[in-house]
């Protein structure tokens, strides 16, 4: 399908696109790479001193930080729902000569044939859950799969309850000859379900033509009392420590009620 912009229109997921997904969220990886490390060895408890040496990462999507990670010498794994983001995750890996240690599966329902020494689940993945015995669910999981001391650091948008809220956002990105731009906007939000509304737009353009991909999405909200409400849900994580999305590891922020983007870094209690 066409429209007036002179490109094709195709209406879907831009996670069925995991080649122009990487290129839009892959571009801007270093700031949360170095932030993630930096929290490892700054929040970590693990038993005899021992470093962090394998990471974990639920909605992993093409692995934009694992191959990061891999390529720094930790041993990497994760899951995703979409087959097509997987098995470009894996190829990427196994292009880079790491085993293909990504599978397919559901966040709220999953077990790892082993223990981790951290996770992370940045921009706002988190969110996909809808509805909080998701949340909790996947909470669960990840504290049996992570070992104790360990860490799984959250990224996500809050709703203040006090001033103004970011109701759009633009990006871009390129790799070599391929151009990503996006803009995603709210739709509107159901205060009953706690469901947000979210449309999309990205338009990609290649050196053989253009396509835009218009895609829809709902994220689960919270405030900032609902999210520490539902970490009470599940006693196995101790809050440690609260960043906002400039990734500065020396510089800890206040969750209130005015506050929108947090990274909340979570430490598995003891046995």
């Amino acid at each position: 399908m066409s429209d007036g912009w002179g490109g094709d229109v195709v209406r879907g997921s831009i996670y069925d696109f995991p080649k122009y997904y990487d290129v839009l969220f892959g571009s801007d990886w270093r700031a949360e790479f170095h932030f993630l490390r930096a929290c490892f060895e700054r929040f970590a408890a693990l038993p005899r001193g021992r470093a962090v040496r394998s990471v974990f990462e639920p909605a992993c999507g093409t692995g934009r930080l694992l191959i990061r990670f891999a390529k720094a010498g930790y041993s990497v794994g994760g899951i995703d729902l979409n087959e097509a983001a997987v098995a470009y995750c894996n190829a990427r890996l196994q292009r880079h000569g790491f085993p293909a240690s990504v599978r397919v599966g559901d966040m709220t329902r999953f077990r790892s044939p082993r223990q981790w020494d951290a996770a992370f689940n940045p921009i706002n993945s988190f969110r996909h859950l809808l509805g909080e015995e998701a949340a909790a669910g996947h909470l669960r999981c990840m504290a049996d799969c992570v070992r104790p001391g360990g860490l799984y650091v959250i990224g996500l948008h809050l709703i203040p309850t006090q001033g103004e809220r970011i109701q759009d956002e633009a990006w871009s990105a390129r790799r070599g000859q391929l151009v990503v731009n996006s803009y995603m906007w709210s739709k509107g939000i159901d205060p009953h379900r706690r469901i947000e509304r979210l449309g999309m737009t990205v338009d990609v353009y290649r050196p053989t033509g253009r396509m835009r991909i218009e895609d829809e999405m709902e994220y689960f909200t919270y405030t900032a009392e609902q999210f520490r409400t539902l970490l009470a849900r599940v006693p196995q994580w101790e809050p440690v420590a609260t960043y906002d999305f400039a990734y500065d590891i020396d510089t800890p922020v206040r969750v209130d009620e005015r506050t929108e983007d947090v990274v909340f870094v979570l430490r598995r209690r003891g046995e």
